[in-house]
């Protein structure tokens, strides 16, 4: 019996929808804010929470942890001034705001931002 995957496949292959998720959560962590599609933001949303909750930690493992995802950039905002923001809060860390639909193509739109 076939049952359902877990996630949206976002038309990509693995490869582009694993480095898809991670160039937006690069984005994220440095803008703080950043504009895409709803789904995309869906998708990203747990995948970004995750890592959070990893980097709260502080310790060298969390950070070899996460530079295998994130620039040296990234992993030293996340773990020096992101983590310890949510230090006490568990979860929900990212807020997902729908917008209008996209004029060219009438994609739905949405703001993805850290809380």
């Amino acid at each position: 019996m076939k049952k359902l995957q877990k996630g949206r496949k976002l038309h990509r292959e693995r490869g582009q929808r694993i480095a898809l998720l991670k160039t937006l959560a690069t984005s994220l962590i440095l803008k703080e804010k950043i504009k895409t599609t709803e789904a995309k933001a869906k998708e990203l949303s747990p995948y970004i929470e995750k890592k959070i909750t990893k980097a709260k930690t502080g310790d060298v493992t969390a950070k070899r942890y996460l530079a295998k995802f994130f620039s040296e950039k990234a992993v030293k905002k996340l773990v020096m001034e992101i983590a310890p923001k949510y230090k006490e809060r568990n979860g929900g860390y990212t807020r997902v705001v729908k917008l209008g639909r996209r004029k060219s193509d009438s994609s739905k739109m949405a703001v993805i931002e850290l809380v």
